[in-house]
């Protein structure tokens, strides 16, 4: 019975071993990506629309894994980690095309444009803190996109600038997406 209880025991503590391994390798590897997007994020190498579609593609992958660990019993199959490795593979790529393409995030020297600069560096920091999941990440910043989208269109209605009507507006839309971020955070 003794030798019983012993070998349970060492079984458990070997399984919950090779469960916090498999966590811990996919972990690593997610939080790795994360940062590596965060400082694109930071250092305006990563637009808002790049990085809400890196995001979504990273909590779509985190959606997987922990979908497949509730099918296993907390594991994944081999067949999973390699699926798994393959996707994330994909998105290491993706991730370096993104920060190296011509494409940067530049707001200018405005006041709106200082304001979208500052709430994207605190989304940046957010993610490198793993404050944020990649699905709060992406929803900000498809968010931060839009606003964006919008800012560029009025100002190329406008000569290039803004209506004094459009900067109260941003500004209140500015303040939306500064509470989201608070919010998210917290």
């Amino acid at each position: 019975m003794k030798h019983l209880v012993v070998l349970t025991v060492t079984a458990l503590f070997l399984a919950a071993g090779a469960a916090h391994a498999q966590k811990s390798e996919a972990g690593k590897r997610a939080a790795n990506q994360q940062q590596r997007i965060a400082q694109g994020v930071k250092s305006g190498s990563l637009t808002a629309r790049g990085t809400a579609n890196l995001e979504t593609k990273e909590a779509a992958i985190n959606h997987e894994v922990k979908a497949d660990r509730s099918m296993n019993g907390g594991k994944l199959t081999g067949q999973e980690k390699r699926t798994v490795n393959q996707q994330q593979n994909h998105l290491s790529n993706r991730i370096y095309a993104d920060k190296h393409n011509a494409a940067r995030q530049n707001y200018g020297n405005s006041e709106v444009g200082q304001r979208q600069t500052n709430q994207q560096q605190r989304i940046g920091n957010r993610i490198a803190s793993g404050k944020l999941s990649a699905g709060q990440a992406a929803h900000l910043e498809n968010g931060e996109a839009g606003l964006n989208q919008e800012v560029r269109a009025d100002r190329n209605a406008n000569g290039g600038t803004l209506t004094q009507g459009e900067k109260q507006q941003v500004n209140q839309q500015q303040n939306q997406m500064s509470n989201q971020i608070y919010n998210a955070k917290h």
